[in-house]
């Protein structure tokens, strides 16, 4: 198919470890942006937070130096002593993913911070999702033309699913508390700008990369595009039913709500999983129709 890139095991790696990269990365921003939006959450739900956000940030970096072989390997053709090599290493520091390592290396380190309590420690945190956020534009389908519209959408996009991701597991734990049903009812609230964001961003974006109906329908980029909005439409789907349905059965029958709830919340992790893979086929072995 056009715009194909040849698929070998390299390339399977890199696409495992490129979607691995994204969910830590998405994660560890997630968590600070849970915590400034909902200071009233229950200590514990906001430690779950913390903790996960601090974790994905350890694992994001530890992915990140493992992509670094991998584009050497993919790069040299020598396999795995291609993905030892100090030359290919300089060559892959030396690309745009070298700069773009430095900012979400540095974003990573700074989400630490939010071990520290207080308002330091949730600062350097946000500073960090917003430069991880950032390093994104350094690489891939978003160095197309115009530069800094791509740039700027893929910003908002990230941040935006950046805190729908970093919610679930919070979400999760608080369906079974007390105050669970009003923290649930307020996410979707918020959820609701950040859906309609996520849309709008993403269709200017395909729009943007594609440039018309018929590439979007005859190309690898095209299709692999389409998967991802398909995935995409089954997550909002759940969230429309956790926001309709099952949070407010939590308020009157806790009780048999928070199974279902947690077991939606369980689904929509395993659709980000998808879309996390999808996108990470997008941007490693496919090509943009108006690149082509």
């Amino acid at each position: 198919m056009e715009g194909l890139s040849p698929i070998d095991g390299w390339a399977i790696a890199a696409i495992i470890a490129k979607a691995a990269g994204y969910g830590a990365a998405l994660l560890a921003m997630g968590g600070p942006l849970f915590v400034l939006v909902f200071p009233g959450a229950s200590a514990d739900v906001r430690q779950l937070a913390r903790k996960v956000a601090v974790i994905a940030a350890l694992i994001a970096l530890a992915v990140l130096a493992l992509r670094f072989g991998i584009r050497a390997a993919r790069i040299s053709g020598m396999g795995v002593s291609g993905a030892v090599d100090p030359m290919m290493l300089g060559f892959v520091w030396d690309s745009p993913l070298g700069a773009a390592a430095i900012w979400r290396g540095l974003g990573e380190l700074l989400i630490v911070g939010l071990m520290m309590r207080g308002v330091i420690g949730l600062s350097a945190a946000l500073i960090g999702a917003l430069l991880i956020a950032v390093s994104y534009s350094f690489v891939g389908h978003s160095l197309g033309d115009p530069r800094w519209l791509l740039a700027s959408l893929l910003t908002l996009h990230l941040l935006a699913a950046a805190f729908w991701i970093g919610a679930l597991f919070p979400l999760c734990h608080a369906a079974g508390q007390p105050d669970g049903a009003r923290l649930l009812h307020r996410f979707g609230n918020v959820a609701s700008f950040t859906v309609a964001m996520l849309i709008a961003v993403g269709l200017v974006f395909a729009w943007l990369m594609t440039g018309s109906l018929s590439d979007l329908l005859s190309t690898a980029y095209g299709w692999t595009l389409l998967t991802k909005l398909g995935g995409v439409a089954g997550l909002m789907a759940l969230a429309a039913l956790n926001k309709w349905r099952f949070v407010p059965a939590l308020a009157y029958d806790a009780t048999a709500a928070v199974p279902h709830l947690r077991r939606s919340i369980q689904i929509e992790a395993i659709a980000i999983l998808l879309i996390l893979l999808a996108t990470a086929t997008l941007t490693s072995i496919t090509t943009p129709p108006v690149k082509l």
